[in-house]
């Protein structure tokens, strides 16, 4: 996966959805947080993954794609925000528990970096998201194709007052 590329295109999304609300200069940490946990949600609800009292299976492959890169787009915007991409890195880390066990860590590392703010805590927050996408199924080349996608929607959303 190409994380520069993505970055450069988290770059130039969030300037223009910036410039397009007048939020140059507005403070958007906490938001971008929120907004994260919240598509992580999103995720996780797609997946079925903790619903133990349901028989209904998960969402379709590519919708639980969409909601994984959604999650993406979040990360970026907030490693931008804190000036870490030049730090960020995504390896191929098995992971060793269930889906849930590793959105739990994602949840948990989102938190640890909300309140670090540090490159060690992004990198972990990076990494534990990129490592529920591999238990998820997705390809670092999917995810990068899905993003570039998703990408373009954005850009379309906006335009559209979204």
């Amino acid at each position: 996966m190409d994380l520069a590329k993505l970055f450069r295109m988290q770059r130039a999304l969030d300037g223009y959805i910036e410039a397009e609300h007048g939020l140059q200069e507005a403070d958007l940490f906490d938001k971008k947080v929120l907004a994260l946990l919240v598509e992580i949600g999103e995720l996780a609800n797609e997946t079925r993954c903790f619903k133990f009292w349901s028989l209904k299976k998960p969402s379709a492959r590519e919708v639980i794609l969409e909601e994984f890169v959604d999650g993406v787009h979040f990360i970026l915007s907030l490693g931008l925000t804190c000036s870490l991409e030049q730090e960020a890195t995504a390896e191929d880390k098995k992971a060793e528990g269930s889906i849930t066990d590793q959105f739990l860590l994602v949840y948990e590392a989102v938190q640890s970096f909300k309140q670090e703010k540090s490159a060690e805590a992004y990198q972990q927050m990076l990494q534990e998201y990129f490592t529920l996408g591999g238990l998820l199924g997705f390809s670092a080349e999917e995810v990068e194709k899905a993003y570039v996608s998703k990408n373009e929607v954005n850009y379309e959303r906006q335009q559209q007052g979204y």
